[in-house]
């Protein structure tokens, strides 16, 4: 993978279920542009912050310098505390939550536009 292009869990094999996975995601991200996770590359725990598993994967990408993005339609569906880290998150210098792959796909052109991972590995249309 170029360190131009973001990583895309689910064809990396790369889901975030437990804290070890993290370490995996950190090292398999470690490279290239960045990681983008969809909610179904996270466990259900992750979404209830008082398990801590968002807060040590952002904080190990934070730590690292690596960029992550978490494709997440309906962040309301995951509670108050979910809600307001993913308002908080919108418009972050490392870590985006946005709710459509066209918003992950912006930011990924807002920070090198020359990268084309999710039109072409997601799909996704240039129009």
């Amino acid at each position: 993978m170029a360190s131009n292009q973001f990583l895309i869990a689910s064809e990396a094999g790369i889901a975030i279920r437990t804290l070890s996975d993290i370490s995996n995601a950190v090292g398999a991200t470690y490279g290239t542009a960045g990681l983008i996770l969809t909610q179904s590359d996270l466990a259900p725990e992750f979404f209830d912050l008082k398990t801590g598993l968002a807060g040590e994967l952002f904080q190990k990408f934070i730590n690292y310098g690596l960029r992550l993005i978490l494709i997440v339609p309906n962040p309301e569906r995951y509670g108050d505390r979910f809600t307001e880290l993913a308002r908080e998150h919108r418009s972050h210098n490392s870590i985006r939550i946005v709710p459509t792959k066209d918003e992950a796909n912006a930011w990924t052109h807002q920070l090198m536009p020359e990268n084309d991972t999710l039109r072409r590995e997601a799909g996704c249309r240039n129009d």
